[in-house]
């Protein structure tokens, strides 16, 4: 459907940690609320990494609670959940950027679109950024100071609108449409079903999306 619709949304750091150092955190996310012409709200919570760490919110609570611990607690963690150890491998190999204007975000849940004609398919959708990612160590990040990326996108959408492209990932049958863990097959098709436009970014103490929860279901 053609059309403009005003948007809210937020950059973060993917912990519970407000003060967190951006350099120590390894996964970022975004938020973001579109408002409907009839007066709705359309809400979501995404990420930067390709797969989540487990496969269901039983274990990513468990994970909340063995990851302070470190050591034998993660270790025992990982032996009921191994599929985290896939995302350890992107978390472990995947290049860190400078920017949330460089990062991609993507909703990892499936879910179910219905077009005009009745039919239903499953699908999960991704932001892609206009931005060229430029990678950086995670020590070079560090020396740049601990809330960086906050004043750098601030700066950058003050030069200049940042733009994703919105990608929807239609899946085919058989795709496991239940466990946000495990990727589905290379080459699923795709579309390109609108641009996320981001023009101003406002401080985060009583700004307008402070009190939204933006829920990834």
């Amino acid at each position: 459907t053609a059309g403009t619709w005003p948007v809210l949304g937020r950059f973060d750091l993917a912990t519970p940690d407000p003060n967190a150092a951006d350099a120590t955190v390894r996964v970022r996310g975004m938020g973001l609320q579109i408002s409907t012409p009839d007066g709705d709200v359309w809400r979501s919570a995404m990420i930067d990494a390709p797969i989540f760490a487990v496969s269901t919110p039983q274990a990513f609570y468990e994970l909340l609670q063995s990851a302070p611990k470190g050591g034998e607690a993660m270790e025992a963690f990982i032996g009921r959940h191994p599929e985290f150890t896939a995302f350890a491998n992107w978390a472990g190999t995947a290049p860190w950027t400078s920017s949330y204007a460089e990062d991609p975000f993507n909703s990892l849940n499936s879910f179910l679109f219905t077009d005009a004609g009745g039919t239903t398919r499953a699908v999960r959708w991704s932001l892609r950024p206009s931005a060229t990612p430029v990678p950086i160590a995670p020590d070079e990040l560090a020396k740049r100071g601990p809330n960086y990326l906050e004043q750098e996108i601030a700066s950058r959408v003050a030069g200049a609108p940042q733009r994703w492209t919105m990608v929807v990932t239609v899946a085919e049958p058989g795709d496991v449409t239940a466990d946000p863990s495990r990727a589905w097959p290379v080459g699923r098709r795709t579309v390109e079903v609108g641009t996320l436009v981001v023009n101003k970014v406002i401080a985060e103490p009583n700004g307008p999306c402070r009190d939204i929860n933006f829920d990834p279901t």
